[in-house]
């Protein structure tokens, strides 16, 4: 499993460690999400429960994830107090870990290992979920797509950590 080189690697090893604050799954695309302490990441597919597990296989977006940050700045832009977690529909919060930072990088979240892959813009839904501005107030802090490259369970209160890539050489690897 070769990770493509990203000008930001040399930077991901000094994000701090994140925690896992919250876990909500769909049954159906446009059903509400039920909160959770824990999940089965399953590799290549999804979290157990969620109506994500059964779309294609290998998908970069088999779970998305956004930060307590980007929902309190997303608050800040609208004027309220505060936003609950399973409006926005994603299914992981995490807190204390640069998003931005994390795209195209391999992080683990308890027993499971993920890769970011693409920013999660907010979908027009979020203009009637948050009211009128939501969509505005979401730019650039609607989270991150994510795919499963390894299995394991997930819980709330987890760490969120950055898997350096090795900087090792194989002793056994074809130098020719």
């Amino acid at each position: 499993m070769t990770k493509r080189t990203n000008p930001l690697d040399r930077f991901a090893k000094d994000l701090r460690a994140g925690t896992l604050e919250w876990i909500g799954l769909r049954s159906a695309r446009k059903a509400p999400l039920t909160e959770v302490e824990s999940v089965l990441a399953i590799g290549n597919r999804g979290l157990e429960g969620d109506h994500r597990v059964d779309k294609t296989p290998g998908s970069g977006r088999q779970v998305t994830l956004v930060s307590r940050e980007f929902i309190e700045q997303t608050a800040h832009f609208l004027g309220v107090e505060a936003i609950a977690p399973s409006t926005l529909r994603r299914n992981l919060v995490v807190s204390r870990i640069n998003l931005h930072a994390l795209r195209h990088q391999r992080f683990s979240i308890g027993d499971a290992l993920f890769e970011a892959s693409a920013l999660c813009h907010p979908c027009s839904r979020m203009e009637t979920a948050l009211g009128k501005g939501g969509v505005a107030a979401m730019l650039g802090h609607g989270g991150l797509c994510c795919r499963i490259l390894k299995g394991g369970v997930i819980t709330v209160g987890d760490s969120v950590e950055v898997e350096v890539p090795s900087t090792t050489r194989d002793l056994f690897e074809d130098e020719g």
